[in-house]
């Protein structure tokens, strides 16, 4: 079983502030009278109701459920996963960092591929981790995470943790179920695998009985910002052992997920056919937008996301693209790891169909077609 930083592993630190909802539950009744809490309770937010109503403005007075039992029992009865197995945070980015906080301390080594998903170097560098970076596997139809090479770095550079991003960002790859279960098999005893699953509604066999396995020693790190449509308002969800997220709360924010959140978050989840037809309609506006591309000669990598991904020559070329769509109010995405500045990702949206949003992109394209 992969350890725990020695400072966290006696009886502290334990939630000062378990808060109001969290105490309710612990006592078995309503807590009618709020007398020291030090919200904003008598703030009339007039301006506030004016501008958003009076149903916005009653979300804003009190901290929120700490442990967001709400959502952990909507998302324990969609997906088959027991309620003790689910931590809900601030969005899959914190749950990076809390993750972190909670299994690498200082100077600990933890490995990713090189050019995959940012944050995760960014935060395991402010942790001050020591971030090893194998390249990526590349082949005509083929950019991936080189499992091998994690496994290999993991055992040598005795990591404590290994980062993968399953379907990846920025490549759109979807490692199989096998192939996860063999890397956390064959990764030191003593390393955590932390899967950061955001795209994973997208995946074809989302509903899988994969989805809802706590696997031992595995981190699932998994967000309401995609398929969801809430990422501005920051919330996400980890799946691991009760232990595992008992020692992440530890070291978590108390209020790290706004009352507004919560609710909103209900709602959404409350209306699964809603959350399923986006779904399909991504998956259809990606599958268009690809075939766009392929047709123009572009060559597309295989995505099992809300994105596509499109291999150029070269990083130059991809900088280039890049700087002139962004010139032109185009917003796409170049990852930022110069490993991988010859990819390009645009998001699904409808607006990325537009006739000649994308000309720029198009134009190169189908020039580096005709050489």
């Amino acid at each position: 079983m992969p350890r725990y930083p020695e400072h966290l592993t006696g009886q502290g630190p334990t939630n000062p502030f378990p808060g109001i909802k969290v105490l309710e539950r612990r006592i078995g009744r309503e807590i009618p009278h709020r007398l020291g809490s030090n919200e904003g309770l008598d703030m009339p937010h007039h301006a506030l109701r004016e501008h958003f109503g009076d149903a916005l403005a009653e979300h804003v007075y009190c901290y929120g459920d700490s442990e967001a039992l709400g959502v952990r029992e909507r998302l324990s009865r969609q997906q088959g996963i027991p309620l003790e197995n689910l931590l809900v945070d601030a969005g899959a980015d914190s749950l990076i960092a809390l993750t972190l906080r909670t299994v690498a301390e200082p100077g600990a080594v933890v490995a990713c591929a090189q050019g995959t998903y940012p944050t995760f170097a960014y935060f395991a560098q402010g942790q001050g981790c020591r971030l090893v970076e194998p390249p990526y596997r590349e082949a005509p139809g083929l950019l991936a995470p080189d499992i091998e090479a994690l496994i290999e770095a993991a055992h040598r550079e005795r990591a404590r943790l290994v980062y993968l991003a399953n379907p990846d960002n920025p490549s759109g790859h979807l490692h199989s179920d096998d192939t996860i279960r063999r890397l956390r098999a064959e990764l030191p005893e003593e390393c955590w695998l932390l899967l950061d699953e955001a795209y994973h509604d997208f995946r074809d066999d989302a509903q899988g009985p994969f989805a809802a396995e706590v696997i031992p020693g595995v981190i699932r790190l998994r967000t309401l910002s995609k398929a969801h449509g809430l990422a501005g308002l920051r919330i996400g969800y980890a799946i691991a052992d009760a232990e595992v997220l008992a020692m992440m709360m530890k070291v978590r924010i108390h209020y790290a997920v706004s009352t507004l959140t919560l609710a909103a978050a209900e709602v959404v989840l409350d209306h699964p056919d809603e959350v399923e037809a986006h779904i399909e309609a991504v998956k259809a506006r990606r599958e268009r937008l690809a075939e766009h591309f392929r047709r123009l000669g572009a060559e597309v990598l295989p995505s099992a996301t809300n994105f596509i991904g499109i291999r150029l020559a070269s990083a130059e070329l991809g900088e280039r693209i890049n700087r002139e769509l962004l010139e032109a109010g185009r917003l796409i995405a170049r990852p930022a790891n110069p490993a991988l500045g010859h990819i390009l990702r645009i998001t699904a949206v409808e607006d990325a169909l537009v006739p000649g949003r994308l000309a720029i992109l198009e134009d190169v394209v189908k020039g580096e077609a005709v050489k």
